[in-house]
């Protein structure tokens, strides 16, 4: 049986829910390299902001420096973007969200951008709960500095002009569950529909939603021994399930036997149907998630789809209680204490 669900508009659909077209969520002309995997999470970014009716002046763009921190100017061009400088993306994401709680904000880093010098920030950034996906373009490589390795290339992976790597790479996703990150992923730019179901699925969860996509680059890093290649990408994908996104305003049945399907309610009422294909894996448990990280670590498999949901924990805005209303948009009564106040807390310090 399985999830029975309405007819999808898709992509011949003329407008969305809210009346908008698909080219309303594109950006400019790319000026990467020609068949960059990055060019087709940027698409997919756009059918997933489009299908889910995301109001485009809502959403904040944020990049750190490197090729992918480019990405968002290829998409969503009727928003507001910020390049922060690198590695520092997460702290604008944060100061962003903290005082404007109704943003959208979408994140595209890389592996250098996250794993290197932003390693820090990204860490806390997941420790906090900050309400963001975050879309890492991983190629194992410095492409916008001509190729040296990065933090995620393998043990032993060569490079016309970087010689051989001999040190250990880091796991993005594992770094993101050991922060208590509650939506991890992993997919393959070129599985298309797989990275738009993550997106849309993270687009609605509450928190920060890491997706760690393996995105070729053609040009330093793409032969065919290479873990980031697009061969061996596509040789090497076992994918934990098929996915499907289900948005709240579509007719939802769940009719199913035990083993063959996972239904998970998103906050807002949309669903993520979880077929298994391989192994009796369960997403919701964590440790399990990280057991699998570390097989795929230490015998160089290559499993994608979504590693691990927590729906349960609190996002930063939650825990510092923040209204509802953005702080921008208080008046100065609101934010600032009155002066008998301060006079009153001045005076039981004396």
């Amino acid at each position: 049986m399985g999830l029975v669900e309405a007819p999808p508009r898709g992509g011949k659909a003329k407008t969305n829910i809210i009346g908008l077209a698909r080219t309303d969520y594109k950006g400019g002309d790319t000026t990467l390299c020609a068949g960059c995997g990055h060019n087709s999470i940027s698409s997919q970014i756009v059918n997933a902001c489009f299908e889910a009716g995301i109001q485009p002046e809502q959403v904040v763009k944020l990049s750190g420096i490197g090729c992918s921190s480019k990405s968002p100017a290829y998409f969503l061009n009727r928003s507001s973007g910020f390049n922060t400088l690198h590695g520092r993306m997460p702290a604008v994401a944060t100061g962003a969200t903290t005082v404007n709680r109704k943003l959208v904000a979408i994140g595209v880093s890389g592996d250098g951008d996250t794993g290197s010098i932003g390693l820090g920030q990204f860490k806390h950034m997941v420790r906090r709960n900050v309400p963001m996906v975050y879309i890492i373009e991983n190629n194992g490589v410095y492409g916008l500095t001509k190729g040296q390795f990065s933090a995620t290339a393998d043990i032993g992976q060569e490079l016309k002009y970087a010689g051989q790597n001999e040190l250990p790479p880091i796991d993005l996703c594992l770094e993101a569950l050991v922060a208590e990150c509650g939506f991890v992923a992993r997919s393959f730019a070129g599985d298309p529909k797989q990275v738009m179901a993550l997106l849309m699925a993270a687009l609605v969860y509450e928190g920060t939603a890491v997706i760690d996509i393996i995105s070729p680059c053609v040009t330093f890093n793409n032969h065919d021994e290479s873990t980031k290649s697009y061969v061996w990408g596509k040789e090497h994908d076992e994918r934990l399930h098929d996915i499907t996104y289900v948005p709240a305003r579509e007719t939802i049945q769940v009719d199913y036997e035990p083993g063959e399907v996972k239904v998970v309610e998103m906050h807002d009422g949309s669903h993520l149907r979880l077929k298994k294909l391989g192994p009796d894996y369960d997403p919701t448990h964590r440790q399990e998630a990280i057991r699998l990280l570390d097989t795929a670590r230490t015998e160089q498999l290559f499993f994608t789809g979504l590693l691990f949901l927590n729906e349960g924990r609190p996002t930063l805005p939650q825990v510092l209680r923040l209204p509802e209303t953005p702080l921008v948009q208080l008046p100065p009564e609101k934010l600032r204490p009155s002066p008998e106040s301060l006079a009153k807390l001045m005076a039981s310090l004396q």
